[in-house]
């Protein structure tokens, strides 16, 4: 963060300075929310949530060296060399901060969006832009209402693109952030079930997801999954030029798989307005093309070559804990996909391990979480896809996870183990590890399976 004044606090957020320090050339040149991570000379932020409030800990965010606060309430003392700031409210002062902040750069930015794979389309995108530019993008899961502000304020004077992503469970969130980024190209993924316990139906759920487009700047771009019937209902209905991606003939950016390793990576053949080549993607699943063609689209939205955006495509490199291999010896090769699943993932996921080369096939997927009355029939048909798909023996944990269980033996599968929790799994997990396997890892985040994961390595 470049360093800013306390006169620009003030007008960004539209704050009251009160308290003994009155000096309005003091600079900060960091934000924090959490008082147990203050940077010396930060300005701390107090956010108020359901089982908390960030007011109580102004004292010890400010002893611990931070330079002044925003308050929405009196503080009962004052600290000597203190500046406060009074708001009506933190949260939207977090908003307003990051919006003004952001403006005072003005370089375009792309926000991504949907329901499956918007954190990989966002990694793809920000490494083909890296090619040519500095980018800032969305580090872990800052994609709400207070990491994207947050990423945001990140922002230095080196940057020229920002590639953010924007999640969302309920319908005002994507429109909420949509207005802070204000994208000069937007992207949505796709529609799917995730969330959909909160929202209700996937009509519901593209709703939500279409927020996005009333705030792509004008004279911008909407890149959208062709593929998908929903957002393919979309053309020539967007508030901006849309171009969409996919397999399907007809569309401006097409690719269609051509081989795989089965290991580390697949090839395509991609089509698009400006080239017509073999692309190579540092990534398993016949589902990677999508995040590929977007990068792809927005590459030569942004004047890149074409090298420039198959080096970009090459140097690929997926966040933690999506999709990660890692190698344990004896041909035994983990699929450390454990960040978050809902139905679509889960067959995406599945779909690579199916395809890899190993003798033994081994699924250790757990409870999808937010599905609500819908959650039995979609566990069920993801374990009615895991015995469609041949895999060798399934490892379901949790409570729902019964489902995937009873929809696996329906189909076919024997070598089945329900667990209702981990420790009942990590006991079975030793005698089910075979020389030449394959163990894809999966669940909802709150599942937290990446300790089974340390337990396989």
């Amino acid at each position: 963060m470049e360093a800013i004044t306390v006169r620009d606090l003030l007008t960004a957020v539209g704050g009251t300075l009160i308290g003994p320090e009155t000096s309005l050339d003091r600079t900060v040149s960091s934000v924090d929310t959490d008082s147990r991570d203050i940077h010396p000379g930060s300005l701390f932020l107090p956010l108020v949530g359901e089982r908390f409030d960030g007011h109580t800990y102004i004292g010890s965010a400010l002893e611990a060296g931070a330079a002044g606060c925003l308050t929405a309430r009196e503080p009962e003392h004052y600290q000597e060399g203190r500046f406060y700031i009074k708001v009506e409210d933190t949260q939207r002062a977090l908003r307003d901060l990051a919006f003004w902040y952001k403006e005072q750069f003005r370089i375009p930015f792309v926000g991504v969006t949907g329901s499956v794979g918007k954190t990989t389309a966002k990694d793809m995108i920000a490494s083909v832009l890296s090619a040519k530019y500095k980018v800032l993008k969305t580090e872990g899961n800052f994609n709400n209402n207070v990491g994207l502000p947050l990423t945001l304020l990140r922002l230095d004077r080196s940057v020229q693109i920002g590639v953010v992503e924007m999640g969302m469970d309920r319908f005002g969130e994507i429109d909420y952030l949509g207005d802070i980024v204000r994208p000069e190209v937007g992207v949505i993924t796709n529609i799917g079930d995730a969330h959909i316990e909160r929202l209700g139906s996937r009509e519901n759920i593209f709703r939500a997801k279409c927020e996005l487009l009333p705030h792509i700047r004008p004279g911008g771009l909407v890149v959208l999954n062709g593929d998908d019937p929903m957002l393919a209902s979309l053309r020539g209905r967007t508030p901006v030029p849309a171009v969409f991606c996919g397999r399907e003939e007809g569309l401006e950016y097409r690719a269609r798989r051509l081989e795989g390793d089965g290991d580390s990576r697949i090839l395509c053949q991609m089509t698009t307005p400006r080239m017509d080549r073999q692309v190579e993607i540092p990534a398993l699943g016949e589902h990677m093309i999508y995040p590929a063609l977007i990068a792809a689209a927005i590459g030569e939205r942004f004047g890149l070559t074409q090298d420039q955006i198959v080096e970009g495509i090459l140097r690929f490199v997926p966040t933690r804990m999506r999709m990660n291999l890692v190698q344990r010896g004896n041909g035994i090769t983990i699929l450390d996909d454990t960040y978050n699943a809902n139905p679509q993932s889960m067959r995406a996921a599945i779909s690579v391990l199916a395809d890899s080369r190993s003798a033994w096939k081994l699924a250790v997927l757990g409870d999808m979480f937010e599905l609500g009355p819908y959650s039995p029939a979609l566990h069920t048909g993801v374990g009615e896809y895991l015995g469609k798909r041949k895999i060798d023996c399934l490892v379901a944990v949790g409570d729902q996870a019964r489902y995937l269980a009873e929809g696996a033996q329906s189909a076919g599968m024997t070598a089945v183990y329900p667990c209702a929790d981990k420790k009942a799994a990590r006991e079975i997990l030793p005698g089910l590890i075979r020389p030449d396997s394959t163990i894809l890892v999966k669940a909802s985040r709150g599942m937290r399976m990446e300790e089974l994961v340390d337990q396989l390595l």
